[in-house]
């Protein structure tokens, strides 16, 4: 049996299997870059889509909203508008019913100061004849004491004493009448003074001229976008009369474009106490009275008040 040494050299093998070897990584490494690629891609499209989708959601239901928002707030214009001019009119109105209550007022004041004139020229006319009598008849009165006087004899000596005593005693409880006479008219003329004094007014009041301080509460508010301004004039209706009240309310709204608004820099102390008083005394509940406080606390308002 023959034996036959060979020598097989394997490097050029083992070359081509290694290069075959690192194509088949790449290869490997290509499929798993393209594989991660697409899965990149898909998730990319998706969102897109998921994007594309939740856009066009949110974009109808937009519209759809401001198809509402604008449908109303035309409405709400419209409604604006027409009460605007409502109440123009009606500023209109109130304005020529004051100037008739005026006119009327001041007419009926001429008229009632005249009947008050009238009147009291017929109340001296009644009251002429007594003051005539009395004026007549104060002569008698004078002298009734003389005429009341004790007469006696004086022809003996002996009796002028006597009608010297008469006579003084006789004058004496003259004089005591007359007194309590007196006594008696002052008390019922100061009885008379007194609820005259409560039935009829000062005179002083209504003839002197005289300055008073009165309150006065301005307040000023804005109630659409038309920038129409609705002003409110509080006063203390307790002491002052109906014609009073006009009378400073036309002035006040003669002259209230002149006055100036200055930003407060600090809370009034005084309408501060006030506001606690109101809010303590408040029967709204805990969680409405710190809200309210809050907002006080918080808002920033303009005062005429000369610090």
């Amino acid at each position: 049996m023959a034996h036959i040494d060979c020598v097989v050299d394997t490097n050029p093998m083992a070359q081509e299997i290694h290069s075959v070897s690192n194509h088949i990584k790449g290869t490997t490494t290509a499929v798993v870059a393209m594989q991660t690629a697409v899965v990149l891609a898909e998730k990319k499209a998706a969102d897109h889509v998921c994007d594309n989708v939740n856009k066009g959601f949110y974009t109808l239901i937009r519209s759809q909203i401001s198809q509402k928002i604008a449908k109303l707030q035309s409405d709400v214009d419209s409604h604006l508008m027409q009460l605007n001019a409502q109440k123009k009119q009606l500023l209109a109105i109130r304005g020529r019913m004051e100037r008739d209550y005026n006119m009327i007022s001041s007419r009926y004041l001429k008229l009632f100061n005249g009947l008050n004139q009238n009147l009291k020229q017929r109340i001296f006319e009644l009251d002429k004849p007594t003051v005539d009598f009395a004026v007549k008849e104060l002569e008698k009165v004078s002298n009734r004491t003389k005429y009341l006087t004790a007469t006696v004899p004086v022809s003996q000596l002996e009796s002028l004493a006597a009608s010297q005593k008469i006579i003084a005693s006789n004058v004496k409880f003259r004089g005591l009448k007359v007194i309590n006479s007196m006594s008696n008219f002052l008390a019922d003329m100061s009885e008379q003074k007194k609820l005259t004094d409560k039935i009829l007014l000062d005179e002083r009041s209504t003839v002197e001229n005289t300055s008073l301080s009165v309150p006065i509460v301005i307040s000023e508010c804005n109630f659409d976008k038309f920038d129409n301004k609705n002003i409110d004039i509080q006063l203390n209706n307790v002491q002052l009369s109906k014609q009073t009240q006009l009378t400073i309310k036309n002035t006040v709204n003669s002259n209230i474009e002149n006055i100036e608004w200055q930003p407060s820099k600090e809370i009034d102390k005084e309408v501060k106490s006030e506001f606690s008083k109101y809010l303590s005394n408040s029967g709204s509940s805990q969680r409405v009275k710190d809200m309210a406080n809050k907002l006080f606390m918080t808002n920033n308002y303009q005062t005429i008040k000369n610090e």
